[in-house]
């Protein structure tokens, strides 16, 4: 698995959104390329902005329960899973805003590094460890730009 942290590794995932263009088409799935970026942006709207509620303490402990070990472990994401409600994007999005918002939170985690994340609580999950910050963001990334494939 590729390490959100790793220069090399974001690089890569860097180059392959700067492959996607503005009518790139996904393999599967229903959304399209800007709100495919869009979606992966809220991920890291979690960890920078205070735009997204965060669950109550019953949602929190079934994210924990259900949903984490799935998020944040190194199995990849099954193709057409099922979406949280706040990474659906319904409203139609600029590709090259997104995609240029996409590219610096990757470049932001990276050059913060795995240091920052040591301890720190994920907005669903409770605190996680670094390796769990880095599956959670590489696997996501991953998932949607071999959707779209990049």
């Amino acid at each position: 698995m590729k390490n959100a942290f790793n220069q090399n590794d974001t690089a890569e995932f860097i180059q392959r959104i700067e492959r996607l263009s503005s009518t790139s088409q996904p393999n599967w799935g229903k959304m399209d390329v800007a709100k495919m970026l869009a979606h992966c942006n809220v991920t890291y709207e979690k960890i920078y902005e205070d735009i997204h509620p965060k669950p109550n303490a019953l949602k929190k402990l079934l994210l924990k329960m259900f949903v984490k070990n799935v998020v944040v472990s190194e199995n990849p994401y099954k193709k057409n899973g099922q979406t949280a409600p706040e990474f659906i994007i319904k409203n139609s999005r600029d590709f090259e805003s997104e995609k240029k918002r996409l590219i610096e939170y990757i470049v932001k985690a990276q050059q913060l590094g795995d240091s920052h994340f040591v301890g720190k609580k994920s907005h669903s999950f409770g605190i996680l460890t670094k390796h769990e910050w880095s599956n959670m963001l590489t696997k996501h990334l991953d998932h949607h730009l071999t959707q779209f494939g990049v």
